[in-house]
């Protein structure tokens, strides 16, 4: 019956919106001013979000004097407020993304109230960057924009005037990319130059130096200095399925505190949410050394922890994406996701995963893509939590990690000394309109 009434209303909202659209694509046959309106439209959560970078900084390279508007999440506002490509930023409850429960014909209402808003911009094109996302491209066909560009994926297919063929496994930047791409095609510009590689196309996070200054005085307080290495373990993620078990976080930590060689000690720091803090304790419990625990860290003071760092460690999340917009050296757990498609986007050597190879008894294949596991259910699923120990240890080992992990020191040792001659002014270069 809900699948079968989302039917109807998905061809009434065809039906609304055929007058707009009629009238869209004669505006399509107009050449597009030198500086057109471009519209970004991507839902997700903070580690998506960084995967979409890269698309910001390539239509501006290739078209200077567009206005690009971003809408977003106000989950995930914030990695994309300062970036300076951008000229607006929207917010939107996008159904769906919220965590929490909606009301049946929300979503439909929220709809044609955010296409009204957007409407009134007349946008030259609009790319609807998620690629299942069929609520985001019928708010581009409703808005009436003449270009829309997305993946050709039931049921947002026929809302768009330009649907791609959706290519899986395949990185979600790089489809990110391909999508662009298409768009500059269309408002006459020059497609994005391949192959999509991250160093061509990296992702983009910039600390400010008060964050950074921030990272300086709150390590400083727990006794680490400019001179002391620090590896970061992110263990948390939000969804429960893709967690490894606390005891191998504390085996890793006490193994890295008596065999990492440095000039100096490294310190070990576990950060997390608030909500985070009691699997952070448990970890910490048992560990040798006392770590240094960080639980009220922003993003942007987060980015710049990061990349204070010589290695990051965690599960499939966003904190491990903003460590490779770092350049910081990673290693990454995956399980229920494909990193083939949500894996780092940085270079081989300097970003490693280690993925489970054991299928879940429930579970057709490995990855499953499924995240939205009951508490009841999650005993049945323990792909992540049955990754041995020595697989992660030997990652951390891996000769052409180790080598970027002594480099990273010296280059990050090298910024810490240099906090202290950090302005404060602070970055009012952005905005965001809710």
């Amino acid at each position: 019956m809900k699948r079968l009434l989302r039917t109807l209303i998905l061809l009434l909202l065809r039906i609304i919106g055929a007058p707009g659209a009629f009238f869209a694509a004669r505006r399509a046959r107009i050449p597009v001013s030198r500086a057109p309106r471009i519209l970004l439209v991507r839902p997700d959560h903070l580690g998506d979000m960084l995967l979409a970078t890269p698309v910001l900084d390539a239509l501006k390279a290739q078209l200077p004097q567009a206005q690009i508007t971003m809408m977003v999440g106000p989950w995930s506002s914030e990695i994309v407020a300062r970036h300076p490509a951008i000229d607006r930023l929207i917010t939107c409850p996008f159904p769906g993304f919220q965590r929490a429960p909606q009301k049946a014909l929300a979503p439909y209402f929220l709809l044609v109230k955010a296409a009204r808003q957007l409407r009134r911009q007349h946008y030259d094109l609009a790319i609807n960057l998620r690629p299942d996302f069929w609520w985001g491209a019928a708010l581009l066909y409703l808005a009436c924009i003449p270009r829309r560009v997305g993946y050709a994926l039931a049921p947002g297919k026929p809302f768009l005037t330009h649907a791609l063929p959706f290519q899986s496994p395949e990185h979600a930047t790089r489809s990110n990319l391909r999508l662009a791409s298409a768009g500059l095609a269309l408002l006459g510009a020059q497609p994005l130059p391949e192959p999509f590689t991250p160093a061509a196309y990296p992702l983009r996070f910039e600390p400010k130096a008060e964050e950074r200054a921030w990272v300086a005085e709150r390590l400083r307080k727990e006794g680490i200095d400019a001179e002391t290495p620090v590896v970061i373990i992110h263990p948390g993620s939000g969804a429960p399925v893709k967690l490894w078990r606390a005891e191998a976080w504390t085996y890793i930590a006490n193994t890295l505190t008596k065999t990492l060689t440095t000039a100096t000690p490294a310190r070990i720091i576990l950060t997390g949410s608030k909500s985070e803090q009691s699997l952070l304790m448990e970890i910490a419990q048992s560990m040798t050394t006392p770590p240094v625990t960080i639980t009220d860290a922003t993003v942007g003071q987060l980015a710049a922890l990061l990349g204070r760092a010589m290695l990051v460690l965690g599960v499939d999340s966003g904190p491990l994406h903003l460590a490779v917009a770092q350049g910081t050296p990673t290693v990454a757990i995956f399980g229920p996701t494909d990193a083939r498609i949500f894996g780092p986007w940085g270079e081989a050597r300097q970003h490693l995963v280690v993925a489970s190879q054991l299928r879940c008894p429930g579970c057709p294949c490995i990855p499953c893509g499924r995240l939205d596991f009951s508490p009841d259910e999650l005993a049945a699923h323990p792909c992540v939590r049955n990754i041995p120990e020595q697989s992660v240890l030997a990652a951390i080992n891996a000769p052409g990690l180790l080598r970027q992990q002594r480099d990273n020191v010296e280059a990050q040792l090298q910024t810490a000394r240099d906090i202290n001659s950090y302005g404060n002014n602070t970055d009012t270069n952005s905005s965001t309109i809710a």
